[in-house]
């Protein structure tokens, strides 16, 4: 009896996961851009700025470590040295900024919440870990992180959580996207990627499971038709990943759909958002965007 009740307990626990950023690489308004978008957004503020890609489930895990993280933890009152699990997509500057680590201890950080970072990724993220701190790295700091390199399609299983990392379709080497699963949640989560390989549609059909709690699309083009490369998404893309997804029982009418990783060349205004969002049954998401699972 007491073992039942701990497992009804685990799975009605609910779960935060906020997005605490939103924008491509260069962020909006982008970095060096004078386009009229950029311009009109600095002049406005509000939600359009959009600071690079960070996710943080359960308050222990971030997907993604970008620049903008010290931002990301001074404005979401977020405790950084509480996340105990780095999952890393890609080894992109603004998806791993690894310079930041040297200063997770030595005097730049005391009475740190979780003393180790274990950071997971696959092998190009670990290179550029030690090319990035190589200059300033203090062994006592060295030595409060812990390493696993992922291969794809190969599940790694790490406290709570079990990550399966799948194939992406990006341009950097051996990129990943992730289906999450722990504490009674399945989370998928599909950015830094173009429209989805097939080799991933077979892995998540043969893993099955029902459906996910959370669904999260890269909409870097939004409604931006121009000629673009494979290796993001827009709302088209998106619409065909939501059918199939539901046709593979990983989404049903529970299943919460949040799009993010807009750049600034698509010009998400508030008015583009709440037309993809009508169109997909999506949630556009912002900085700062809490959603509960």
């Amino acid at each position: 009896m007491v073992v039942e009740a701990r497992k009804i307990t685990q799975y009605h626990l609910l779960m935060n996961i906020q997005f605490l950023g939103t924008g491509a690489a260069e962020g909006i308004p982008a970095l060096f851009c004078n386009c009229d978008y950029c311009r009109s957004v600095r002049q406005r503020g509000g939600k359009e700025v959009r600071s690079r890609a960070q996710v943080l489930v359960d308050g222990e895990l971030s997907i993604d470590f970008p620049p903008d993280a010290f931002f990301h933890g001074a404005r979401a009152g977020v405790d950084l040295s509480a996340v105990r699990y780095l999952l890393v997509t890609h080894s992109h500057c603004d998806h791993f900024y690894a310079h930041d680590f040297v200063l997770r201890g030595y005097k730049y950080a005391q009475n740190m919440t979780s003393p180790v970072l274990h950071i997971l990724g696959n092998a190009d993220v670990l290179d550029v870990f030690y090319e990035s701190v190589r200059r300033e790295m203090r062994p006592e700091v060295e030595a409060q992180f812990a390493f696993t390199r992922l291969e794809a399609f190969v599940p790694c299983s790490f406290g709570d959580w079990t990550a399966h990392p799948l194939r992406a379709r990006h341009s950097s080497p051996d990129p990943f996207v992730y289906l999450l699963e722990g504490k009674g949640k399945r989370i998928l989560h599909l950015t830094d990627t173009g429209p989805l390989p097939e080799e991933t549609y077979a892995y998540l059909e043969r893993v099955g499971g029902g459906p996910c709690d959370l669904v999260t699309l890269d909409c870097t083009f939004l409604y931006d038709d121009a000629p673009h490369s494979a290796r993001h998404m827009g709302v088209k893309e998106n619409a065909e990943v939501l059918r199939r997804l539901r046709t593979m029982g990983l989404l049903d009418g529970h299943t919460k759909a949040v799009i993010t990783h807009f750049s600034h060349n698509s010009a998400p205004s508030e008015e583009k958002l709440r037309r993809a969002e009508e169109e997909l049954g999506v949630t556009a998401a912002y900085d700062g965007l809490v959603v509960t699972i």
